[in-house]
């Protein structure tokens, strides 16, 4: 098979193994591939894994063909993947490194359910990076379109920018999403939620994910609006995540180490045909050696 269809909340990525599948690996062939009109449609693509065991070597794509340093929501799929390729018996944790650090995955008493350790949050501007003078990007003011937004920055080993509303909606994320994602202040763009926080132990966001767009689910999004919340007090260290494609456990240590639970679901497996393969990567910029 030369992809593997799975998806978390909603969230769907296809794995493509490269010990099975032979494809040029550029922003060109990425896009195609996860073109839902002249692909096989995808909200990004997971390119493993690289080596053998122990630490696992991830490459996660956007859907624009850019590299991103983690996902939550694929960081449980590739592992899903591991378990049912027969990589992974489950037994141990697994450590996956990823270009945003190594993540540790493992499996609850259901294996349609895992729990990654994705790392310490961080607030400080230059971890982001976010441009501005405070220290940290805590409650700091955004102007865009001449319009002033408080927002509140962290990294997750990828950058992510947490606006608070009082009620989130698709359509605010949507427009006010990627004009954040490209905002001057984050030369490395940026991934958006809309966050309202409902009680103690539960918050609702919205995303607009930098390189994808509007995502019904994100796990990486998910743990940054969850350590927003907690280091402002605004909710407990155990939470949930509520989204449009469904909820997420989000588990935050006193140091703002973070762990996320959810399900993983299977949707398919298949081939690219010879002539789609053919197309792939004739043209743009290899990221192979990255």
């Amino acid at each position: 098979m030369d992809f593997h269809r799975y998806h978390g909340l909603g969230n769907d990525y296809l794995v493509v193994d490269p010990r099975t599948t032979a494809i040029p690996v550029n922003d060109q062939s990425m896009r195609m591939i996860c073109d839902r009109h002249f692909g096989q449609g995808a909200d990004g693509i997971l390119y493993g894994p690289l080596q053998e065991y122990d630490d696992v070597d991830l490459r996660i794509f956007n859907p624009d063909g850019s590299e991103a340093e983690k996902s939550g929501n694929g960081i449980r799929i590739f592992a899903r993947y591991l378990l049912d390729a027969g990589y992974w018996n489950g037994g141990m944790p697994l450590n996956l490194r990823t270009l945003g650090g190594i993540v540790r995955v493992r499996v609850t008493e259901d294996s349609h359910f895992l729990t990654v350790g994705m790392g310490q949050a961080s607030f400080r501007s230059r971890d982001i990076p976010y441009l501005s003078a405070k220290e940290e990007a805590l409650a700091d003011t955004l102007t865009v379109d001449g319009q002033h937004y408080t927002v509140n920055c962290v990294s997750m080993g990828n950058p992510h920018c947490v606006v608070p509303v009082s009620r989130v909606n698709r359509a605010l994320a949507e427009s006010l999403g990627p004009k954040v994602e490209h905002h001057p202040a984050f030369p490395n763009r940026v991934n958006v939620q809309m966050l309202e926080v409902v009680d103690r132990r539960n918050i609702k966001i919205e995303i607009w994910e930098r390189g994808a767009g509007y995502t019904l689910a994100s796990g990486s999004s998910s743990c940054a609006a969850a350590a927003v919340a907690v280091r402002l007090g605004l909710v407990e260290h155990e939470l949930t995540v509520h989204m449009p494609g469904g909820d997420l456990q989000i588990s935050i240590s006193e140091g703002f180490e973070v762990e996320l639970t959810g399900p993983v679901i299977s949707v398919s497996s298949g081939v690219f045909s010879d002539e789609f393969k053919s197309r792939l990567g004739t043209t743009g910029v290899s990221v192979t050696d990255k």
